[in-house]
């Protein structure tokens, strides 16, 4: 019997995100907009399988095969000539929903490994049974080959994310420590490259340790290096190791990510919006945080626009050591409405700032008030769809330029709805008025999260003895 937190229950709810009004009062130019930075995104979300776990890219495609070939209706029929209970074909639809959710088989608030809640054994039959391994047999085969045992096993150290010895990984190679990622985190420092966009591999020559630093790009060779890489691609003493930087990881599918990205060009509202797009463009082909964070200042001085858009390596709760960005990208439509609220609570920050519990010395010089916006979803690629969010997340943009803060509203809506026959521990007089206000009040906690939570405060950065009598001499 496996323990219930390492599957997902056959009644969790799945619902739609409604966004056809919204995209219906766009433009046919706002649309297209939409339509090619929805690709871009959706074609960058699949690099996300690839920083999860090894099995996640062929668990995925070994899914996306069965259903592209037969419906669930149709698959479902099958599952029943084959002996596989109502309860047991139910499992395996929710384990599908779980890894498309998640975008692979690990969760994305947790990092704890889901399996199928149903016998390998019956899986296994669905696969070979299915219309997709008639008509590619050697391929399907090959798929369950990669993933059919990993995607049921509980070992210890695949129970959950994490470096060697105490979890699985792939934004590191399996030989590599925490002591690695701290090493690793001193060279990029010390060369000024960022991490966000990176993996590391670890190896052995000679009796030497070595290490590779990927990076993300379309380009994989040291031709066509812009003025910001051309210092940074090649090989490094440090720490007694040898360090080699590259590029062209995730390759295939950034270059699917540009020619979109390119394609949306011509339908950019204004010139802000052109130029962040070019930014970007340059980014994913080079591998250049340096771009990626130009484009950055460009979204945020795009203030109110009506198609609202962000894709890159952002969040990086994932990685174990805290520093390589998820990849993520979304597209969404403004709702005027509740925008018009949030704008009101941030007319009223910098006086709410100052009933916060700390010195005047923690804020910032100078409050910079943002850009604040309820959105529509219209997609969203990555691990999870948060309620709201503040981006970007480099520091130094959000000390001097500011950022945006979104509050995903169409998600709120469905996302924190309740059914009234699961509240419990709730009197039946009091349920209707805890239904009634719990939508609302959840907005007014997103806005404040956002906003006074990830807004405020001040980056304080730790200055050596030696710099700070430096500076009083001079």
């Amino acid at each position: 019997m496996v323990d219930s937190q390492y599957v997902l229950p056959n009644d969790i709810g799945i619902v739609n995100l409604d966004c056809a009004e919204a995209f219906q009062l766009l433009s046919p130019e706002e649309r297209l907009y939409a339509h090619y930075l929805s690709r871009a995104c959706w074609y960058g979300g699949l690099v996300v399988l690839l920083q999860t776990s090894p099995e996640a890219p062929a668990i995925y495609t070994l899914i996306s095969r069965l259903f592209r070939v037969q419906d669930p209706a149709q698959l479902g029929k099958l599952a029943h000539c084959l002996c596989l209970s109502d309860e047991e074909y139910q499992a395996f639809l929710v384990y599908a929903a779980g890894v498309y959710a998640n975008m692979g088989n690990y969760k994305s608030f947790g990092d704890t490994k889901f399996v199928p809640n149903l016998p390998k054994e019956k899986l296994k039959k669905l696969v070979w049974g299915s219309q997709a391994f008639k008509e590619h047999p050697k391929e399907m085969e090959a798929l369950w080959d990669r993933c059919g045992d990993l995607m049921f096993s509980l070992e210890p150290t695949q129970k959950h994310l994490g470096l060697s010895g105490q979890g699985i990984s792939t934004y590191f190679s399996a030989n590599c420590s925490m002591e690695d990622a701290k090493l690793a985190q001193e060279f990029l420092d010390s060369q000024n490259i960022s991490a966000y966009n990176t993996r590391l591999f670890k190896t052995k020559e000679n009796d030497k340790i070595c290490y590779e630093i990927r990076l993300a790009s379309v380009l994989s060779d040291d031709t066509e290096l812009d003025d910001d890489m051309r210092e940074k691609i090649k090989c490094f003493e440090f720490g007694g190791c040898c360090f080699t930087v590259t590029r062209g990881d995730y390759s295939p599918l950034l270059e699917k990510v540009v020619e979109n990205l390119r394609k949306a060009l011509p339908y950019a509202a204004n010139p802000t919006q052109a130029e962040m797009l070019t930014h970007y463009i340059t980014s994913f082909t080079q591998g250049s945080i340096t771009a990626h964070k130009k484009g950055s200042r460009c979204w945020i001085r795009d203030r109110g626009p009506i198609v609202e858009s962000y894709i890159g390596f952002i969040e990086s709760y994932r990685d174990p050591y805290g520093s390589r960005g998820e990849f993520e990208g979304f597209v969404a439509v403004v709702n005027k409405a509740m925008s018009a609220k949030f704008a009101r609570l941030v007319a009223s920050a910098e006086r709410l700032l100052e009933e916060l519990p700390w010195p005047r010395a923690f804020e910032k010089d100078a409050f910079l008030k943002p850009d604040f916006t309820s959105l529509d979803v219209l997609t969203f690629a990555g691990s999870g769809i948060p309620a709201g969010i503040n981006i970007p997340n480099y520091d130094d943009i959000r000390q001097k330029d500011g950022f945006k803060n979104v509050s995903l509203g169409n998600v709120v809506a469905v996302a924190y709805s309740t059914q009234k026959e699961k509240l419990t521990f709730l009197a039946e007089e009091d349920k209707d008025l805890y239904i009634k206000w719990k939508g609302p009040s959840f907005e007014v906690q997103v806005g404040l999260h956002e906003l006074l939570g990830h807004g405020s405060g001040k980056l304080f950065v730790q200055v050596s003895i030696f710099a700070h009598a430096l500076c009083l001499r001079e």
